[in-house]
């Protein structure tokens, strides 16, 4: 379980009264986070960008068409259906390093597997005289 500072509770209410306060919703995406605007910050011109996120702080949640437009790639704000995605892209997948459902692959021996010894059919390179 992670643990709670006082720092990081004051940061999330930081947030969310500067976006009850000063933000402007323009959208949502499939996994339920919400996207806002604000105004920009002193000696800048662009309009300041932000997300709220439904549940976890994971960045890899964000879609490819919200984050271009949260990185300032795009104006347009992605649309339901949006243009970009594709019939063959897979749904997102959580990052599962580091948990019991991480991926190991065969031969590993944290998946129960043992590596074959080396063969001998290797011959290192060395470069010509």
């Amino acid at each position: 379980m992670a643990q709670v500072t006082i720092k990081g509770v004051l940061s999330n209410v930081q947030m969310l009264l500067k976006t009850a306060l000063c933000g402007k919703r323009v959208g949502t995406d499939q996994y339920g986070n919400v996207y806002y605007t604000g105004k920009p910050r002193g000696g800048t011109t662009h309009e300041r960008r932000w997300v709220m996120y439904k549940e976890e702080s994971e960045a890899s949640l964000i879609p490819p068409e919200w984050h271009g437009w949260l990185h300032y790639q795009t104006d347009d704000i992605p649309e339901g259906d949006s243009k970009y995605r594709k019939t063959w892209q897979k749904p997102h997948q959580p990052n599962l390093t580091a948990t019991d459902k991480a991926y190991f692959p065969p031969g590993d021996p944290r998946a129960g597997g043992h590596r074959h010894h080396a063969t001998g059919d290797y011959v290192a390179w060395s470069p010509p005289q």
